[in-house]
Parts: structure tokens; C-alpha cells; sequence
């Protein structure tokens, strides 16, 4: 654990290689340093919403946090795989069910652990700082069975060059089929991750879940890869692999990295750089390094020059309408009908009736009553599908396999449900900003990764009675049924002289017996198979109760997030140019003799606003739909 990290550079050979991007590279801290002195300047002219501003944007670019969620079914090796790329043990590694709390790795100067205990109804969670070496007894299933600590989530920070740029790995919690209804807090994280890695191990080719679930990934996250892991044990890895990728050919653009993580720890100890090489990690530290860490760093910088020249612009105008005043006094009444002619336009543009605040409720209303129909539709799919093999067959000896195949249907449909809900809401989000036309065309920074499952409060489908008749009860049906049977026969037979118990009475007996022996058989069966599709019907409404709760949460913070961001630049643009309007008036009144200094000043400011704005690097332009996910 506390391995220096000249060591692990001289094993990976990262000592011979560039190092992670910094927290703050050559780009980053320029933009740091205009992003400071632009928010001096504003304010020194007492425009403390635009410094806020500012502060958000400096806070962003010293602090990225890069999020790279590790996925996959169990035991396919997650948590070993984060130990080699970090080479510490860090993540519990155990042959039987190992991480139970997503657990996440970052950096620092000094080795660290903490975990996040659920609060009760009184009490918020507590944030709990633990010895690292005691972490597994909180995130495993051994130590920690069944989350009786009530762990939400573990922290871990080591001093790794890997993890200086804001790398953050998370270790999920493995699944035990990534169709089923545990896999979907993972595709809801994804949401909020700038990357992911789904692992699988060498043993087999993808199973049709894993491709799903790639699929959905690919849908919800702009970075996605796969690793093959364990590739040590499989002599028949590369077959594998082979096989992998022409299934991800079928899917899209997404890289595929076979590793050993023994391979990779063994080099570690032995500093051996060759077999480091044949561990496959060096290919896969580079994809972290150059595909994530340099695509988050894109989109941090983008996002600071929107807001440097948004904010510079708006400083500038305030200054030059009073310089224009004081230099052309003869254009000033034009000069302020103008201002004011935008001013109104800009408070216009506040209201809840502007375009783009009706486009914005609109379209949340929209989009929730068409995920309501979406997922009902998708769930009215299942239960019929459902009813008719319960009508197939007798549903109680398969009730388990049942419930486990409607357990999948029904987490394949909502998680369906979930990834269109989510690109509709990115789509919403860009028709928001494409009215919002006051050079604001960027879209907000929409942060909704809550990683709770959205199905947490179902309950599980309840247990079907098998109802299999023992011997002594089918005999006592039997009996019951051939008794009526003897009874009227032998009272009828009884007319022509014969006893109660002849051999007609006998015969009449074993016939009515075997009748009412299958009439209560039927009857069973129906009262099973209506009870099965009564449990199915009600498992499948409290589905689709909490699942449209859920989403209509996220939606609702989807449109608050877009209102707040769109709402306070209106705010800021409408008090840029009242304060034109304003300085353009007073410019009027000024007496000659205060006219020149104020003049040196003003064009002073606007120099260094300039200055500033030339400095501002230009930045290539980025798919909105990945700024979405920021």
C-alpha cells in the first residue's frame, strides 16, 4: 500500500512516459490565471454575480474528478483489475462474492479511507474516516454481509500518478446477470460517468446481457470500452477476444483491451517492464490517459472559455456604453434608446413566458407523459407474455424460473425506458439552449447522477404455493368422490333387489371418484394460475409505480438544472445592461473636467478586458451531446 510512486513508474514504465495530465496542465493553468483576473475585475466593478461565476468556473478546473465506473456480472475480475492499474490492494479480491458498496479510487498525497453510513429519518448519512486497511470489512460480503453496516459508498485516495489528473476509478458492486434488476443502479450511474469499462474474463464470449448492456452504455456514456481480464488462465484468450470483438463490431466503436492483473502485479514486484507489456495494461493506462483524462480536459477547458467570454463581454459593454457617452455626447439619447430597447427585451426574456422557459416546461411535461406510455407499454408487453406461459402450463413447480425470467423482462424494459428517458432529456436540453439566443448556445452543466437503483423500494415477486397433493390427500379426494358414487348407485340398484355394494355400485364409485379427483385438479390449477398472474399484475404496477416516480424525479431535476442555468444568465445580461443603460446616463451629467480621467479609466478597463480576451485560448468544437455529460 504504500509503494512510492517512482517505483511503480520504474515497473510500468510510465517513468519513460509523459505523466498523467495534472490537475492543473500548461492549458488549465492559464485559463486559471485569466479566469482570477477577469473575476478581479468584476469585481472591482461590483459585479459580484459575474465573479461568482467565475468561482464556479475556477473550482471546476482545479478539481475535474474524471468518474470511471468499473462494471461487469461477478467475479469477472473488477476489483483485482483497479488493484493492478493503481498497484495497491485496495479493492477486497475474494472467491466468493467480493464488493458489495461502490467503492471509489482517487488521489492524494497520502494514503486515505472513508466510508458513507446511511442515515435514519433524524440523522443525515455520516461520512466516516476508516484505517485503509480495514476498508474490506465494509465494502466486501464478507465482512460486511448483506450491508448490515448500511455502507452507501467507500472513498479511497493513494498518491498514484495515474490518478493525478482527477481520475477517479469506481468499483461497482458485480451482478449476478446484467439483465437483471441490480444491474440498473450501474446503468444509472453511468449517466453521471465520464467513462466506463465493462469486464468480462476470458472464460467464455460475451453473453447476450453483456452486448445489452454495452449497448444501453453506449446510449448513456460517451466513453465506453471493454476489457478482457484473466486472459493468464485461458489459453484460448485470444479466441475469445477474437469472437469479442466481432460482436463489438456489431455494436459500435468500442475498444476492446486484453489484460492479466497477475501479470501486471507480478511485474510490479519484479519491476520486469516485458512482462509488463505482455499484461496488456500499458495500452489500457493509455486509453484512461489520452481518451478519458484528455476528453474531460477538452470539455473542462471548453466550458471555462464559455464562461470567460460570456462574462467578459458582459463586463465590456457596461464600460464602453459609458466611454461612447462621454467620447460622441451627441449619440447618446440613440445610444440609450438602444440600450433600453435590449433591456426590456432581456427582462422579457426572464419571464416564464419567454421562448425558451415555454419550450423548457413544455417539454418536460411532454417527456414525462411519454415515458409514463413507454414504460407502461413496455410492461403491458411483459405481463402478456407472462400470462401466456402461465396459461401454458402449470406455474407452480416453475414458479422460481418464472419469477427469474420476469425479473430480466422486466429490468430490460425498464432499463430500456431509462436510456430513452435519458437521450430524450439531452435532446430537450439542446432545443432549450438553441432558443436561449443570447450568445448562450452552450448547454448548462445537467448533473443527475443519482446512483440509487430505481428500483430499490419494489418488493420481490411473492411466492407461489407448488400446492402438490400428497398420497393421503389425493386418496381422501378419491374416496370422497367414489363414496357419492356408491351411494347412488347402490340406493338405485337397491329397487331391483341387489345390496348397497354390488359390482355396479363399485364400478359407478371408481368413475365418479376419478371425476372429481380431475374436476379438483382443474380446479387448482385455475385457482394457481389466476393467483400467478394476480402476483405478476401486482408486481408489475409497483414496477411502474416507483420506476415513473423515479424518472419524473430525474426529469424534474433535469428541468430545474436547465431553468437555474438559463435563468441566471438571463439575470446576469439583464443587470449588464441595466447597467449600461445607467452608466451611459450618468456619463451625460459628468463635468467636463472629471471627463478625461474617467475616460483614461474606462479605456484602461476595456484594454485589459482585451488583453484578457485575446488570451483566451480557442478551443475546438465538441458535440453538444458529450457536454451533456458534464
Amino acid at each position: 500500500m504504500a509503494e512510492s510512486t517512482a517505483v511503480q513508474n520504474s515497473v510500468t514504465g510510465d517513468a519513460d512516459k509523459p505523466t498523467a495530465p495534472p490537475v492543473a496542465p500548461a492549458a488549465s493553468k492559464a485559463l486559471v490565471s485569466i479566469v482570477d483576473n477577469v473575476g478581479q475585475l468584476a469585481t472591482t466593478t461590483g459585479r459580484g454575480d459575474l465573479a461568482k461565476r467565475l468561482e464556479n468556473t475556477h473550482a471546476r478546473l482545479q478539481d475535474p474528478n474524471v468518474r470511471v465506473i468499473v462494471v461487469g456480472e461477478f467475479k469477472q475480475g473488477k476489483s483485482k483489475l483497479i488493484n493492478a492499474l493503481v498497484n495497491a490492494p485496495v479493492c477486497p479480491v475474494d472467491d466468493d462474492v467480493a464488493t458489495s458498496v461502490p467503492t471509489s479510487v482517487g488521489y492524494a498525497t497520502e494514503p486515505d479511507a472513508w466510508v458513507t453510513i446511511e442515515g435514519d429519518d433524524d440523522t443525515p448519512a455520516e461520512r466516516r474516516r476508516i484505517p485503509l486497511e480495514n476498508l474490506a470489512q465494509y465494502v466486501s460480503e464478507s465482512g460486511n454481509p448483506g450491508n448490515e453496516r448500511k455502507v452507501i459508498t467507500a472513498e479511497v485516495v493513494l498518491p498514484r500518478e495515474l490518478l493525478k489528473g482527477g481520475l477517479r476509478l469506481v468499483d461497482s458492486p458485480g451482478v449476478g446477470g446484467l439483465d437483471s434488476t441490480n444491474a440498473l443502479a450501474t446503468l444509472s450511474a453511468l449517466s453521471s460517468a465520464h467513462a466506463v469499462l465493462l469486464v468480462s474474463d476470458a472464460s467464455q464470449e460475451y453473453t447476450e446481457p453483456e452486448v445489452q448492456f454495452l449497448k444501453h452504455a453506449m446510449r448513456v456514456s460517451p466513453n465506453v470500452a471493454a476489457v478482457l481480464a484473466k486472459t493468464d488462465l485461458y489459453p484460448q484468450w485470444r479466441d475469445i477476444e477474437r469472437i469479442d470483438r466481432s460482436h463489438l463490431g456489431d455494436i459500435g466503436d468500442v475498444p476492446i483491451f486484453a489484460v492479466s492483473s497477475d501479470l501486471r502485479l507480478i511485474a510490479a514486484e519484479e519491476r520486469d517492464r516485458e512482462l509488463n507489456e505482455e499484461s496488456g495494461f500499458p495500452a489500457l493506462v493509455s486509453h484512461l490517459r489520452q481518451e478519458v483524462l484528455g476528453r474531460a480536459e477538452i470539455i473542462q477547458a471548453r466550458s471555462a472559455v464559455h464562461d470567460l467570454i460570456s462574462v467578459v463581454d458582459q463586463l465590456k459593454m457596461s464600460l464602453t456604453s459609458e466611454l461612447e457617452a462621454i467620447l460622441h455626447p451627441e449619440d447618446t439619447p440613440k445610444l440609450i434608446a438602444q440600450l433600453e430597447d435590449a433591456k426590456a427585451r432581456a427582462d422579457e426574456f426572464r419571464g416564464r413566458s419567454s421562448k425558451w422557459q415555454v419550450q423548457l416546461n413544455d417539454g418536460v411535461a411532454d417527456l414525462i407523459s411519454d415515458m409514463e406510455h413507454d414504460l407502461r407499454d413496455r410492461l403491458r408487453k411483459v405481463q402478456r407474455e407472462a400470462e401466456n406461459a402461465i396459461d401454458e402450463g402449470d406455474p407452480g413447480p416453475i414458479w422460481d424460473q418464472l419469477t427469474e425470467w420476469l425479473d430480466q423482462r422486466v429490468s430490460a424494459a425498464v432499463s430500456e425506458t431509462f436510456v430513452w428517458t435519458d437521450e430524450r432529456s439531452r435532446w430537450l436540453s439542446e432545443e432549450v439552449a438553441e432558443l436561449f439566443i443570447q450568445g448562450e448556445t452552450d448547454l448548462p452543466v445537467i448533473y443527475v447522477g443519482d446512483t440509487e437503483g430505481i428500483l430499490d423500494d419494489v418488493e420481490e415477486i411473492a411466492t407461489l404455493d407448488h400446492r402438490q397433493m400428497g398420497a393421503g390427500e389425493k386418496i381422501f379426494i378419491g374416496v370422497r368422490g367414489s363414496y357419492g358414487g356408491v351411494l347412488m348407485v347402490g340406493l338405485a340398484t337397491g329397487l331391483i333387489g341387489l345390496s348397497l355394494i354390488n359390482p355396479l355400485s363399485l364400478l359407478a364409485g371408481v368413475l365418479v371418484g376419478r371425476r372429481a379427483y380431475r374436476e379438483d385438479m382443474n380446479s387448482r390449477l385455475s385457482r394457481r394460475r389466476f393467483e400467478a398472474k394476480t402476483l405478476v399484475r401486482r408486481y408489475l404496477d409497483e414496477v411502474q409505480f416507483q420506476v415513473g416516480k423515479q424518472l419524473k424525479d430525474r426529469l424534474r431535476i433535469v428541468q430545474r438544472a436547465a431553468r437555474d442555468h438559463f435563468g441566471s444568465i438571463a439575470d446576469e445580461l439583464h443587470r449588464s445592461l441595466s447597467d449600461a443603460v445607467l452608466a451611459a446616463k450618468q456619463a451625460a451629467g459628468t463635468y467636463a473636467g472629471e471627463q478625461d480621467q474617467r475616460v483614461k479609466e474606462l479605456q484602461l478597463r476595456v484594454q485589459q478586458l482585451e488583453t484578457l480576451k485575446a488570451k483566451i485560448p480557442a478551443l475546438p468544437p465538441l458535440r453538444a451531446v458529450e457536454a451533456a455529460k458534464r
